[in-house]
């Protein structure tokens, strides 16, 4: 299995988690043009999340590759969509880590 199929994978994993834990998935890959990519836009309790999805053979690995400039890219590709798209509700940016068949979500992540 290639990277990228690793990665829808985990995405897959990681839709099916939050779709069970009453989150409704706005966009997915949402591409921001020379800004970034978020892998997950979804809203529960009117609250807009803004979701990374990490995966790799072990909690460590995938935890250190949510990089200060990963962040930031996310980081200005969501004001970007919040601009276009003219969101006023609270909003945060979460991860979800996801080894094997293990999911942690780790929720309102900061820069």
């Amino acid at each position: 299995m290639n990277t990228k199929q690793k990665g829808d994978e985990a995405e897959n994993k990681a839709i099916s988690f939050l779709e069970d834990t009453s989150f409704k998935i706005i966009e997915q890959n949402y591409y921001a043009k020379k800004l970034g990519e978020i892998d997950i836009i979804a809203i529960k309790d009117n609250i807009y999340h803004f979701i990374e999805v990490k995966s790799a053979s072990d909690y460590e690995t995938a935890i250190n590759n949510i990089t200060h400039s990963k962040l930031s890219k996310i980081k200005r590709s969501l004001d970007y969509y919040i601009q276009t798209k003219k969101i006023t509700n609270a909003y945060c940016i979460d991860v979800i880590i996801v080894i094997e068949n293990d999911i942690e979500f780790l929720e309102n992540i900061t820069l």
